[in-house]
């Protein structure tokens, strides 16, 4: 069976409503945290699919997380062989920084439900499948685009929220596996400093999330059936 391994950089971070379109792809899942000390000896070239998702830390805070540069040189080393792999957020910024791409704070937190405006290469793409879909948003950070990539869509705040390599390779600023997972709640606990400097409310925020997240995970899930559809395996 193709195995497909997760790197969570915070355990509230999964994969969510993405795991559907995985398994039904015939992918058998594996986990990891940063955090655990196995997380050092993981070979991120071997798994046939790279899922990795988000997380509050910045790629820049290296001192803070020893973690990060030792991921974003093995990343490099499996986008080098081209292996196919997917980054949410923070895993975004992974992928561009192993690119080579800056990866630094934007100066704006852009949280809650809006759609992504999409470039007509992304309406070719598998993120047609979000086209006027509102996605969560939930972040303060961007990158450059790195070079040889397709940006595929981009929202008023940032420019650079969703770019592919060829087939393999795809990066996802915003967060539309979110919508019907219980973790949610534990985003607007756990990061409740973001609301506020976003000046959002949180029940205005669950509100949107019951109204827009069946909608938003329906057509992630969708976009990411497609994507691993097109992948190449070796």
């Amino acid at each position: 069976m193709k195995k497909a391994l997760i790197v969570r950089h915070v355990p509230r971070e999964g994969a969510a409503g993405y795991l559907q379109p995985i398994e039904a792809a015939g992918y058998h899942i594996e986990r990891v945290d940063v955090a655990n000390p196995d997380f050092a000896g993981v070979d991120l070239c071997e798994p046939d699919l790279l899922i990795m998702m988000g997380g509050p830390m910045g790629v820049y805070e290296q001192d803070a997380h020893p973690w990060i540069p030792l991921q974003i040189a093995k990343l490099a080393q499996r986008l080098e062989r081209d292996r196919p792999t997917l980054g949410v957020c923070l895993g975004s910024q992974m992928i561009a920084a192993a690119m080579g791409a800056p990866v630094y704070p934007g100066g704006t937190m852009e949280i809650g439900f809006a759609p992504i405006a999409l470039n007509m290469a992304g309406t070719d793409s598998p993120i047609r499948h979000l086209e006027d879909v509102p996605v969560l948003h939930w972040h303060s950070d961007t990158f450059d685009l790195p070079q040889g990539v397709e940006l595929l869509a981009s929202t008023r705040h940032y420019a650079h929220q969703a770019f592919r390599r060829g087939g393999n390779v795809l990066a996802l600023q915003f967060h539309a596996e979110m919508g019907e997972d219980a973790r949610f709640e534990d985003w607007l606990t756990h990061f409740w400093a973001d609301l506020d400097m976003a000046g959002q409310c949180g029940i205005a925020l669950r509100d949107d999330h019951d109204r827009h997240g069946p909608g938003a995970v329906a057509a992630g899930r969708a976009m990411i059936a497609e994507w691993l559809g097109n992948i190449r395996l070796d």
